[in-house]
Formats: C-alpha cells, structure tokens, sequence
C-alpha cells in the first residue's frame, strides 16, 4: 500500500521523493520502479525454478550461485531504501509486504546456518502480489469480501455434505471389501474406502479395480453418482454468492460481526444493535 503519512518537517526532502518514487504509483518513475521491480522478482523465480532440475543445474552451478547473490544485494536494498524513506518504517516492517520482503532475502543467510533452505526463495512469488498495487485492482476487494463471506455461510451447508459422502464412501467401501475380497486387491475396507473415494470422485488411479460382476456394477453406480457430488458444492457456494451480492455492500454489525443484511436493515437481526 502507498505510503500515506502526515507530513513531517525534520524528514529530509530526499526521503519524501524516495517514498514517492518507492511507495507510489502515480508518477513516472513509480511506475518505472515498479516494472523493474517486478520483473527482478519474475527473473528471481524463474532462477529458482531452473536451479530445482537436475540436468540445468549441474554445469551451472556458478552462474546460478551468481545470480542468487545479484537477486538477494538487489532486494536487501529496495528492503532497506523501503526502511528509510517510510514515515512509519515500523508499520511498514510489520505489515504483510514488509514480511514478504525480508523473507525474500532470508533464506540465502540461513542456508548458510541451516543448509538446504535456498530453495524457500521461492516466497519471492508472493511480492508479485504488489501487481495488485500497481494496476490500481484494489478497489476490488469488495468483491474479494463478498466471496469471503459467501465461503462463510457455505461451510456448515458443505461440511454436513462431506458428512455424506463420508458415510457413502464407508459403506460402499465395506461392499467392496465382501464382494471383492483381497484376492481381487481389496485387502481391508479401508483399502476399499480409499477405492470409493478415489471412484467417486472421478480421478480413478486404476491401482484398484473391482473383478467381479456385482463389484463392476456397484462402481459404475459410485461413478455415476461422484458426477452428481461434485456438483453440490460448487452449486451452494454459487447460490450463497448470488444471496450476498443481492443483498448489496457488506454492513458488519459492530457488535457481533454479523456482515449478512438486507440493504435496508437498521438494526442487527442477530442482536439486535444498531447498525
């Protein structure tokens, strides 16, 4: 987020421009560093990704020793000028991308504590969620807070759904293990669970498979009904996101927290306080 702060008259000039230049957006060199930034962050993945395959990494070994140490001096910089220029460097610290940030220049000091820990750099993908900041998304997190909410109310509609597949999944599995037997590969019902399981919902791994008449027949019904299961879920939540974005701009009852009202709701019809 853009580094807004009352202004400060001990703050050295230099300081304001650096914030402006690091934490906005609006100028041309804002955006320009931005588009730097971004990239040595795509370019320091991508490193990352390359170095984990064996057959590019041996030969290379050097240049991506190399390239690690360019990516972790250039960011260890930025997370310093980020420290300086800031009104409130103690805020920003603590924040969600301050985290991010020192985090994308820990693991090279560690692997030489720990070992084995520079392949965690790459957490430096989660600074491309700066991209939001930069192209100005932000002012779409209403609607990230209405699918929030939709996920809320669908949790207990979804966890008595899974409750249900629970059971089905028990007691053909229990079948399974009658009609089939170990002969056939199902050697225990949980064995034969993890059958069902892997039937109903339509992955089908072929480890297992029934070989008898009645075992063929009893999973082309499972099959047919993993088709339906993997409706349910997708159709509540789909529902509770139609209900809450009918009902208009989320109003969080400061008492309770209850987020779910009509548009014309003055008091909360949870406990009744104001909204």
């Amino acid at each position: 987020m853009a580094d807004s702060h009352p202004v400060d008259r001990n703050r050295a000039p230099w300081r304001d421009k650096w914030s402006e230049v690091i934490f906005g957006h609006d100028t041309t060199a804002g955006r320009f560093f931005d588009v730097v930034l971004l990239t040595l962050i795509l370019l320091s993945v991508l490193t990352v990704l390359l170095e984990s395959v064996r057959s590019i990494r041996e030969g290379h070994e050097l240049y991506f020793r190399i390239a690690e140490w360019t990516f972790t001096s250039l960011f260890a910089v930025e997370y310093a000028a980020r420290l300086v220029s800031s009104a409130q460097a103690k805020r920003y610290a603590t924040s969600f991308y301050g985290v991010v940030d020192l985090l994308a220049i820990a693991p090279i000091g560690l692997s030489f504590l720990l070992g084995g820990t520079r392949s965690f750099t790459v957490v430096r993908s989660l600074r491309l969620l700066r991209v939001f900041r930069i192209l100005k998304l932000t002012e779409y997190i209403g609607e990230a807070a209405v699918l929030r909410v939709a996920l809320q109310e669908s949790v207990r509609k979804i966890v008595v759904f899974l409750f249900a597949v629970l059971a089905i999944v028990i007691i053909v599995g229990a079948l399974m293990y009658q009609i089939e037997g170990e002969a056939n590969g199902f050697t225990s019902i949980p064995t034969a669970m993890y059958w069902a399981i892997v039937t109903v919902t339509t992955v089908g791994y072929g480890d297992i498979s029934p070989h008898t008449v009645v075992g063929r027949v009893l999973a082309s019904m499972l099959m047919i009904v993993g088709y339906g299961i993997i409706a349910v879920p997708t159709g509540i939540v789909t529902f509770e996101f139609a209900r809450v974005s009918a009902v208009g701009p989320l109003r969080v009852c400061p008492a309770c927290g209850l987020q779910l009202h009509d548009g014309d709701a003055v008091y909360c019809k949870r406990c009744g306080t104001r909204l």
